[in-house]
């Protein structure tokens, strides 16, 4: 498996997709790649802090929130 192919693989990888012959070849990848498994780990941790941004997605808007801020965020999400 070459670097290419591992960047290719990540998300199948984290998520538990891989095919057990592909996860020994990514698996062999890492045990010799340093900077692939540097790429691993950053990777994942991108994965879990863009989970953790939409925790409070479902929780009111304060109230003291400006009216205009609103507006322009319910436009860009629209926009979308």
């Amino acid at each position: 498996m070459t670097c290419r192919e591992f960047a290719d693989f990540m998300s199948d990888y984290l998520s538990g997709e891989l095919s057990a012959e592909c996860r020994t070849q990514f698996e062999q990848h890492l045990s010799v790649c340093p900077n692939c498994v540097s790429y691993l780990a950053l990777y994942s941790q991108t994965v879990k802090m863009g989970k953790r941004a939409y925790d409070g997605e479902q929780e009111a808007v304060p109230t003291d929130m400006p009216e205009e801020l609103v507006k322009a965020i319910m436009e860009a999400r629209r926009r979308r």
